[in-house]
């Protein structure tokens, strides 16, 4: 691997400042704009290009050269005069294709592996190759795409100022749940009042790395309010799931809290209490929904069933072709999955 160079502050007497691109300085000519490779940082090589490009200005002096640098970056001379650094574009187009990147929920590496070579080729039909030589400097690796972590840290920043100038105590959310790498993750959501808005916003998500307990959960938050200067004394009331280990009388992540928070309201989340509500339905209704479900277990459980029934569907010209399947904690899809199946109660016998 060649070696990286830096910038010297003598190498402004052979006409070059720098400009700095993916953390390496590249000199760059003072009178001609152009920026070479790290490796001409050497006096040689500078010297060898002002004589080639500029040969009545070999011979100026450091002084004069100085004079033209300061010149160049005075406020609004440099952009005027073409002397312009690739950084701030190059890492601004950076940053906007990590944004979607993120917001598409797309691995990092998707941005050297597909984004670039995509654009590069539009470019190169369309604007030609001058062009796509831009678009090649803009840094796309899978490791710079990794500063989604310094967009996430200023968004969170910013949320954490706004809540801390909230004129009203602010709610929490809580929920434990596992990823699909069987890891244990904790996500806490926020609500207050910024202005004359109510805002919702995403606060923080923690990876619980062996048991679940209230204490472990009790500690990941006291550690992000210990981190940003947070107190309990701005938390008016917090709600979390069922679950023994948030809803704990004595124990319990709640519970935790009021010991140290004494006029926090704690409550139930709304979701769970649909499963709860469920669960005191007559016996009739109960039956009904049994059936309901084994029903359509049979059809969607195996891919041949599904597919069978799809043409079949299809084939007598029914208003839909697909069975519904419900989710346990929300009560709202059991009565959308009895509609459909009320509606293909024909195809479904």
């Amino acid at each position: 691997m060649s070696k990286k160079r830096t910038y010297l502050d003598s190498h402004v007497q052979y006409g070059f400042d720098f400009i700095v691109d993916d953390d390496v300085d590249k000199p760059r000519c003072l009178l001609c704009s152009k920026v070479l490779a790290n490796g001409s940082l050497k006096p040689s090589i500078q010297k060898q290009h002002l004589e080639a490009t500029r040969p009545t200005h070999a011979s100026d002096d450091r002084a004069t050269f100085e004079a033209k640098r300061a010149r160049f970056t005075a406020a609004g001379t440099l952009p005027k005069h073409g002397f312009v650094s690739n950084k701030k574009p190059m890492l601004a187009a950076s940053y906007h294709v990590a944004h979607r990147i993120a917001r598409a929920k797309k691995p990092h590496d998707i941005a050297e592996k597909l984004i670039k070579p995509c654009a590069l080729d539009m470019v190169e039909h369309v604007c030609g190759k001058e062009a796509k030589h831009k678009i090649q400097d803009i840094p796309l690796s899978n490791d710079t795409i990794h500063r989604l972590s310094e967009m996430s840290q200023a968004i969170c920043q910013k949320v954490i100022e706004q809540i801390k100038s909230s004129p009203a105590k602010n709610s929490l959310q809580l929920d434990e749940s596992c990823d699909v790498a069987n890891f244990s993750q904790l996500l806490v959501f926020v609500r207050y009042i910024c202005g004359k808005e109510l805002k919702d916003e995403f606060l923080f998500c923690e990876t619980l790395q062996q048991t679940t307990k209230a204490a472990d959960i009790m500690q990941k938050t006291e550690d992000f309010f210990e981190r940003n200067n947070l107190t309990w004394d701005i938390v008016g009331s917090i709600c979390t799931d069922g679950a023994p280990a948030m809803m704990g009388v004595r124990s319990g992540f709640t519970a935790l809290v009021k010991q140290k928070a004494p006029h926090v309201i704690t409550t139930h989340c709304v979701l769970h209490r649909f499963a709860l509500a469920t669960k005191t339905h007559p016996e009739n209704l109960k039956m009904v929904l049994q059936k309901v479900i084994e029903a359509v277990n049979f059809i969607r459980a195996r891919a041949l069933n599904h597919r069978l029934f799809k043409a079949f569907c299809d084939e007598m010209g029914s208003e839909h072709s697909i069975i519904l399947l419900h989710t346990e904690v929300r009560w709202l899809s059991r009565g959308l999955i009895l509609n459909r199946v009320f509606e293909l109660r024909t195809e479904v016998e």
